[in-house]
């Protein structure tokens, strides 16, 4: 399977392609295409990889995924046993430059709309008071035909371009290439590390699915993440910490063991240092909300 780039069909009935994708998972290897796509979360958990940014999604969350920018959206393993009657729903649009003319964006209305696009390719992750209103135009734009279909998509990005709540997926513009040589590797990599975050991993055992040497896998990850991979580990066990701790009850130490920890001090000390708190203020921290 080709791991990039990702090719959005579209016809010449249709300015802009729209998707909707009802699986029992989503897509699962790192790609990149050339529109600007935004994603509502219907159905499912899982995580999302985005350049440097790694992080859960769930059900309501609204994304911007930047032109050319690599990322995957990876469903919590659950969703991969044959014995799995779990599904992945998410409603998908993508958009360039060119959907609405080069003309409109040279309108002075436009101005917002233009530093939406511009600032894509940083990712974004939509919140606050704006999220319910958005979500409902992304709805309502799938049941929309003819004239009424482009009406819907500029409400949609009118709303993105006010939005004040919302966080940056990435530190920076993520518009650079990677080919797909780099994209299938990179996608083992995470492959590997989501299956088996659970148990002890040692470098030299990634760098041996990367194909290189400990020294030049470290190199490369970072060079292509901003990250090391140890960093990189220790972010996708906590989150997957975060959400036995918000599901399940289970002693913290039980959950750190299962999560890749092989002691309670070390979790402690890595969660804080992820999400700012203790994993027991974390979890009071939910029964409050």
């Amino acid at each position: 399977m080709k791991a990039l780039p990702f090719k959005i069909p579209k016809t010449e009935q249709t300015s802009f392609h729209t998707q909707i994708d009802q699986e029992p998972h989503f897509y699962d290897t790192l790609h990149q295409h050339p529109e600007i796509q935004v994603t509502l979360i219907e159905e499912s958990h899982g995580t999302l990889i985005y350049g440097d940014y790694l992080g859960s999604f769930q059900p309501g969350d609204v994304f911007v995924i930047g032109s050319n920018a690599p990322h995957v959206f990876r469903n919590d393993s659950s969703y991969y046993k044959s014995n799995s009657d779990l599904h992945a729903k998410a409603l998908t649009l993508f958009f360039d430059k060119e959907t609405l003319g080069a003309p409109f964006l040279e309108l002075p209305e436009a101005k917002g709309l233009v530093e939406l696009i511009n600032q894509a390719g940083r990712g974004m992750k939509l919140s606050g008071q704006c999220i319910e209103t958005l979500r409902l135009s992304i709805r309502t734009l799938f049941k929309q035909e003819g004239l009424n279909r482009i009406i819907s998509l500029i409400e949609i990005l009118k709303q993105l371009s006010s939005a004040e709540q919302f966080e940056y997926l990435s530190g920076q513009l993520q518009t650079k290439k990677v080919n797909e040589v780099e994209g299938k590797r990179l996608n083992d990599i995470f492959n590997f590390t989501m299956e088996a975050y659970d148990r002890p991993i040692q470098l030299a055992e990634v760098a041996a699915i990367a194909n290189m040497t400990t020294t030049a896998f470290c190199r490369y990850f970072k060079q292509h993440t901003r990250k090391t991979y140890l960093d990189f580990l220790n972010e996708y066990r906590i989150g997957q910490a975060c959400k036995l701790l918000a599901e399940k009850d289970k002693p913290i130490a039980q959950i750190a063991f299962e999560c890749g920890f092989n002691n309670l001090s070390n979790f402690n000390r890595r969660f804080k240092g992820v999400k700012g708190v203790s994993p027991r203020d974390f979890v009071i921290g939910r029964k409050l909300v």
